[in-house]
């Protein structure tokens, strides 16, 4: 008795897209989601406040509030009287939120940080998975093609290819050649 033998996932949707790739793609989307929300009110703050410094809006905000200052303090609006011929009032409060904006920054660049280096590790054991699995399909495709008597089964780069990586080697070498 023979059974059809079906792939493992449907084939593609008609947007094109395969199951497994809208599967991963909610998984980041809801993983992504569940990181804000356990975000403590203070990263939530920091975020919010270098998003909108971040923004266009943020920019024509303050060009309308030093340019009215600068308007006012030359002189160019009648009705409104000087109070900073110097401009030593416009230079500290653009100070003094130039040190707040870049911690709020900072704060913001950490966090993004963190959850780089997760994907990064994430990324580099799903890479070590996938070149252990590849080599182990090597062998066996190896194996097969010698079987058959298939020629290209004695490619010598197959060699290679069978050799499993060691990620220690690799990095000690990486370490090795930027201190050179």
């Amino acid at each position: 008795m023979t059974t059809a033998r079906r792939p493992t996932f449907a084939r593609l949707h008609p947007d094109g897209m395969a199951p497994i790739l809208d599967r991963n793609i909610e998984t980041l989307r809801a993983r992504r989601r569940g990181e804000q929300a356990r975000a403590g009110f203070q990263e939530r703050l920091a975020e919010a406040i270098t998003r909108f410094a971040g923004s266009m809006l943020f920019v024509y905000i303050h060009l309308a509030i030093v340019g009215a200052w600068i308007a006012v303090n030359l002189g160019f609006v009648p009705f409104m009287p000087v109070f900073d011929e110097s401009f030593v009032i416009l230079a500290t409060a653009a100070s003094v939120e130039a040190i707040f904006l870049s911690t709020f920054v900072l704060i913001s660049q950490n966090r993004a940080a963190i959850a780089a280096d997760r994907r990064a590790e994430l990324d580099l054991q799903i890479n070590l998975l996938a070149e252990h699995e590849i080599t182990r399909l090597v062998a066996l495709t190896r194996a097969i093609a010698e079987k058959l008597d298939v020629e290209a089964a004695t490619d010598p780069a197959l060699d290679e290819a069978e050799q499993d990586i060691a990620p220690e080697k690799v990095l000690e070498q990486l370490e090795g050649a930027e201190e050179e």
